[in-house]
Order: C-alpha cells, then structure tokens, then sequence
C-alpha cells in the first residue's frame, strides 16, 4: 500500500507544482480557479461539479501558505 500512497502524493506534489508556475509565469497578476483549471485540462468533471478538483488543489497550496485567494475577485495569486 506504501507504494500506491507515495505515487498519489507524488502525483499531487506535481500538480501543486504546475499551478505554482502557471501562477508565478502568468502575465496576469491573479487568476481564477476556472482559468487554472482549463489551463491545466483539470477543470472539467462530473456533472455539476466542474473545477472540483482545481478547486482542492488550491486549497490545499491556500493552506499551505503558498497562494492566496483575492476575496473580492475570488482570483488566486501566489503570496
């Protein structure tokens, strides 16, 4: 099982990673969650629940203290 959780946590890490640089290289100074997601072909899903995943993604690196959520324009910047 070991094996199975180390590839999800490296899979997370990468995505994590990739926001952070579609984030940091933007010519934007924020963007939105939908933004990032189509971006990274991460925003689509079950019906009703499009950007669900970019959504937790961002919450995660939020709590992390990497990124920052505007709360007027609901964008995301990095911090």
């Amino acid at each position: 099982m070991h094996k199975e959780y180390a590839k999800a946590q490296l899979a997370i890490a990468n995505l994590k990673g990739t926001i952070y640089s579609l984030l940091e290289n933007s010519p934007k100074d924020s963007l939105s969650n939908a933004e990032i997601g189509r971006n990274l072909g991460i925003y689509s899903g079950h019906k009703g629940h499009e950007g669900h995943i970019s959504r937790t993604l961002l919450a995660m690196m939020e709590k992390e203290g990497v990124i920052e959520q505007d709360e007027d324009t609901k964008e995301w910047s990095l911090t």
